[in-house]
């Protein structure tokens, strides 16, 4: 098997990829044939992820994540090739497919070269041994205990938690906190971009307190988000409103007190650094993808922005309004000023620190080495929760987990609003999925969020759509919730919900419980009592 030294995007096999036919050259029920397929793979996968893995080793501090760095070693040499023919070829045979070994990579390659070893009667092969049941799954368990550590224990045997954002309210209200915990709830997110280290600390003040009421042992953990570089709108003083259709143009200036475009509507930007890095062509999105526009001049004092999307009826902008600029690659300082001042508050209450706006390992390493300064003696390392909100971020995914995961406990939030956004709706499910597999195969939890029970929450009701979301969110350890008049029976529902689907799904493999709903047509029957029994 070969790979080329050159790269070329169009061309898999020159982009040092595997190619189905080098997998397997013939759909054929040879079994030698498909051995060889699947030695080849393995040793690929081995000969690639050491090589990565040895990239990796100078940064991993903590030994606990070894296993894992290899296995996402694996698992990223392995998702280099185009698996789909061999996929079907081993479902064919009754074999595993390799579509559930995010979690145990060479484990699972292991076991498909003896299985099939052990079929054709080959001893000329490489001898490898069946993997034990506990280093199959050990991957697994060490997801389940990371996200135990993390989000405390499930409320009765839940497997993935439920984590609500404490409004404003939290902090005069001594009441909210037991609210959601008696509904469910097993952490609470603080976002600091808002309120002040005041108001935090009556918040958290309120859950202790809510704790020793429910009185059920339960360690409620505490979620601090870093607020990091805010890039949204800003108005002039004075301004005529203007509904924007598609079509209209307007201009995203530098400087809201020059007069040079009087005649267009004009909006600021809360971060200057922006303009340094647009290019004509380059698309940007106000309000959460409301509106979107094309950077179609460029000029010193600002650019011209043409509205390409918008409601039929057209929208108005607000100031403090997202922007986000997809197909312009933001140098932009993760750690902001004031994020440095609220680690003083943060370091000492949080036992996790969600970090906004995170790009790349440099953005990682750049918090950490301001945690070392700030992490009082008494404190144990908080777990940094990474925020994966930009297309940047997507693209450097692995190299971001092994930065963080290598000197600290690690999760990764999926911050679906910013994501869409960046990547396009169209892209979202797609790249949610690929970012399941990524953390799953650094055993690495996720927290699932971003309008999740939105309208159950803010209006006592689910939506269909956002029923069948729930079903997927299965997948992550935890569920956040944002505020709402509902929020109490959002995470009671949710919790029901969650119980229910964790009994058919797991991950990205479906656990086969009885389907009662049909068991009158076996009644008659003499089915082995072994294989009925009530889930």
């Amino acid at each position: 098997m070969t790979t080329a030294t050159h790269t070329n995007d169009h061309n898999p096999a020159e982009n040092g990829r595997m190619t189905a036919t080098e997998l397997l050259p013939a759909i054929t029920p040879d079994l030698e044939q498909l051995l060889a397929a699947v030695v080849a793979l393995r040793s690929d996968v081995l000969v690639h992820g050491e090589d990565l893995l040895n990239t990796w080793h100078r940064r991993i501090q903590r030994t606990t994540f070894e296993a894992a760095a290899r296995n996402l070693a694996f698992y990223l040499a392995l998702r280099r090739c185009d698996l789909r023919p061999l996929q079907r070829r081993l479902a064919a045979c009754g074999l595993s497919s390799l579509g559930s070994s995010e979690s145990h990579v060479q484990p699972s390659l292991d076991a498909l070269v003896a299985m099939l070893s052990t079929a054709t009667g080959n001893t000329a092969s490489e001898q490898v041994l069946f993997p034990t049941e506990t280093s199959f799954f050990e991957g697994e368990q060490t997801i389940a205990r990371e996200a135990a550590t993390i989000f405390g224990p499930g409320l009765h045997g839940r497997t993935t938690r439920i984590m609500v954002t404490l409004p404003p309210q939290a902090v005069q209200d001594a009441d909210f906190a037991e609210a959601i915990l008696r509904a469910g709830a097993e952490c609470v997110r603080i976002n600091c971009a808002h309120d002040t280290p005041e108001a935090w600390a009556a918040m958290i003040a309120n859950l202790r307190h809510a704790e020793q009421a429910v009185g059920d042992g339960r360690q409620v953990r505490v979620l601090m988000d870093l607020g990091g570089p805010k890039v949204r709108t800003v108005l002039p003083r004075k301004q005529t409103k203007h509904r924007f259709v598609v079509g209209d143009t307007l201009v995203l200036v530098r400087d809201l007190k020059a007069h040079k475009h009087k005649n267009l509507p004009r909006i600021g930007c809360t971060l200057p650094e922006v303009f340094d890095q647009l290019v004509i062509g380059a698309q940007v999105w106000i309000d959460d993808g409301l509106i979107g526009t094309t950077v179609t001049e460029l000029s010193a004092d600002g650019a011209l922005l043409t509205i390409t999307h918008a409601p039929p009826d057209g929208k108005n902008i607000r100031a403090d309004k997202g922007l986000n600029f997809p197909d312009t690659d933001l140098v932009i300082a993760a750690l902001t000023a004031k994020d440095r001042d609220d680690l003083a508050f943060v370091v000492r209450h949080a036992d996790m620190i969600g970090y906004s706006f995170v790009q790349s390992a440099a953005d990682v390493a750049l918090l950490q080495d301001e945690l070392a300064r700030q992490l009082p003696a008494d404190r144990p390392m908080p777990t940094l929760v990474l925020k994966i909100e930009t297309k940047r971020a997507v693209r450097h995914l692995p190299e971001i987990i092994v930065q963080s995961a290598a000197r600290m406990p690690t999760a990764v939030m999926i911050a679906r609003g910013d994501l869409a956004v960046e990547l396009g709706y169209a892209r979202l499910a797609e790249m949610q999925e690929e970012i399941l597999w990524l953390c799953e195969a650094a055993h690495v939890p996720v927290i699932w969020a971003t309008q999740v029970l939105e309208s159950l929450a803010k209006q006592g009701t689910p939506s269909r759509a956002e029923v069948s979301d729930v079903v997927l969110a299965e997948h992550a350890e935890c569920v956040m919730l944002n505020k709402g008049p509902y929020i109490a029976e959002a995470v009671r529902w949710l919790d029901e919900v969650l119980l229910r689907t964790q009994a058919n799904q797991h991950k990205q493999s479906s656990q086969l419980r009885a389907l009662h709903s049909w068991q009158a047509l076996f009644d008659d029957a003499s089915a082995p009592a072994t294989l009925t029994g009530r889930a």
